[in-house]
């Protein structure tokens, strides 16, 4: 697979916790050194974005805390206190070079919710052409699992942007080198792994589990955040942030990291559909598969069960009669008109609906398959 990143002209850049972590918490040296390379960049032509962790962290060194914080209250805490110590700091390393950057602060919402995920893309193009660097972080102050308002950590999350803004890379700097097939710190037969054309069930079986005390995310979110990137169009490398001017290595088509290949790119509307989060699940017959199959609409006449509350507009997951997932899709009614209208036919459905005109359940365009892509978003 060679590395051709002549179309690349937008980047998205994550940094992970530990490279941002000093001994009395943030190193601005490291901070610098990343600002200096992000600035190289935009001089050679690049649109640059970064999303970058660390606000919980540099919280939780703040207030002198030790060990990983694990409840929510705290990490909300630490992340309100962490974050504007790191975008001060980003502010000031950026200005050394004249570049202003802007804090763009996400929850899973603002990417779930159509007109919010369109304003945010539009606002991010404003920022581009005033020449600002967006710096993104979760909102972790708000944002919480036990309400699913959360990315889970900042790889998906970078991911996401780039497939949000059609950027061509999103690089993601981490405290190793990329990709192995063991852990190399404990396997010391592991070996490293330079190209990936697609993430199937054996790359991800070299993934471990999270990563350090300090960060959430661990090789799987990284393998993740590839499986977002690849349908964008869009190339994923996992480097480690301590290699020497790492940035415009990689984009001199140096065999830095791991780099996995992009695929064909789908719409829009369809990545989006495919990253949402799901509200509920709609299951239905063999023949109503095989007709989805088919790119035919969902009428109600080939519902079984309905699962979950979830409103008109929502993103579902649809599956066969097993109960196993196989696509998901924007419906056109709430679950609880779903619930009465299921395995009618069209005759009774206009009946129960008042004469609406609304006996399709939802459209092939309004569907993605996920069935054959490795997903847990």
């Amino acid at each position: 697979m060679a590395r051709n990143f002549r179309k690349v002209k937008k980047i998205v850049v994550k940094v992970g916790t530990n490279l941002l972590s000093g001994k009395n918490g943030i190193d601005r040296a490291r901070i610098d050194s990343f600002t200096d390379q992000i600035a190289s960049l935009r001089n050679r032509g690049y649109e640059v974005l970064l999303v970058t962790s660390g606000a919980i962290g540099m919280g939780r060194k703040e207030l002198g805390l030790k060990g990983q914080v694990k409840k929510i209250s705290l990490r909300q805490a630490c992340a309100a206190i962490g974050q504007p110590i790191l975008m001060s700091a980003y502010r000031e390393s950026f200005a050394r070079h004249g570049i202003v950057c802007s804090q763009v602060l996400l929850t899973r919402d603002e990417m779930n919710n159509r007109k919010t995920y369109v304003n945010l893309r539009n606002s991010i193009e404003t920022l581009l052409e005033l020449g600002v660097i967006p710096v993104f972080n979760e909102n972790d102050v708000v944002s919480t699992s036990e309400i699913e308002t959360t990315f889970g950590d900042n790889d998906r999350m970078a991911a996401m942007v780039a497939s949000k803004i059609d950027a061509e890379m999103l690089i993601i700097l981490s405290d190793i080198e990329g990709l192995y097939t063991a852990d190399p710190r404990k396997d010391s037969e592991a070996e490293f792994l330079s190209e990936i054309g697609h993430i199937d069930d054996k790359i991800m079986s070299y993934a471990g589990g999270a990563g350090s005390n300090l960060g959430t995310g661990g090789m799987k979110s990284k393998l993740k955040a590839a499986l977002i990137t690849a349908p964008a169009g869009c190339w994923c490398i996992i480097a480690s942030g301590y290699t020497d001017n790492v940035l415009p290595r990689i984009l001199d088509g140096e065999l830095i990291g791991t780099c996995f290949a992009p695929e064909e790119k789908l719409s829009q509307r369809q990545r989006w559909i495919l990253n949402n989060s799901h509200k509920g699940m709609i299951i239905v017959d063999k023949g109503a598969e095989n007709a989805l199959r088919n790119h035919k609409s969902l009428l109600p006449k080939g519902i079984v069960s309905v699962k979950g509350s979830f409103d008109d507009g929502d993103v579902v997951q649809i599956a066969g009669p097993e109960g196993k997932p196989f696509a998901k899709a924007v419906v056109g009614h709430s679950s609880t008109v779903i619930a009465l209208i299921a395995g009618h036919g069209k005759a009774d459905v206009a009946a129960i609906l008042g004469g609406t005109g609304k006996e399709v359940v939802f459209r092939p365009e309004d569907m993605i398959f996920t069935d054959q892509q490795l997903r847990s978003l």
